[in-house]
């Protein structure tokens, strides 16, 4: 597995392979994301994504043909952008003024299901995380056992809100200290 950090105009030009991706992830059993839920990824929120401060993406690519099989990202998270607010709107005061505003917000973790099990996600998740220059990041997922709990688990995040939302935890993780 080699492991490649894109910067805007390579992220925008890798959407096709993005979205394949996105799709294999997302629309397995368990999940079942339909089809259109790829394309809005690549069409509407990847796009918005990468023009935020912080922006960074990390790709992981098949040593065999260079494809990609997985990707991460995230931005700088801040009040006024929507997961922030809402983030805001459903979290305990003391969990707002301090996580709240300035962290890294995790958004996505896809891998692609040929190669899910074989620590694709772990690599992903510890190049995404690496040299930030953040004090805290954020990210919401699966209240029930999955891989990417248990994953964001063994890696350090914490479980800050047991359920924000239906069927969604708000997990954070100190980072630089």
């Amino acid at each position: 597995m080699n492991l490649e950090v894109l910067d805007q105009a390579a992220t925008l030009a890798a959407a096709g392979e993005l979205r394949r991706v996105y799709a294999s992830a997302f629309g397995a059993p368990g999940y079942d994301e339909d089809p259109a839920a790829a394309d809005r990824f690549v069409t509407e929120q990847l796009p918005r994504h990468t023009e935020r401060d912080g922006f960074k993406l990390v790709v992981s690519r098949r040593a065999a043909d260079n494809a990609i099989t997985g990707f991460a990202y995230g931005y700088t998270g801040d009040r006024g952008q929507w997961w922030s607010d809402r983030v805001a709107e459903h979290a305990p005061p003391e969990i707002v003024a301090e996580w709240v505003g300035g962290h890294f917000e995790f958004v996505e973790l896809a891998v692609a299901t040929e190669v899910q099990g074989q620590g694709v996600g772990a690599g992903l998740h510890d190049a995404l995380m690496t040299d930030l220059p953040h004090a805290r990041a954020l990210l919401t997922t699966y209240t029930d056992d999955r891989p990417a709990p248990r994953l964001y688990l063994r890696k350090g995040w914490q479980i800050l809100v047991p359920e924000l939302w239906p069927d969604s935890a708000l997990y954070g993780k100190r980072l630089n200290e």
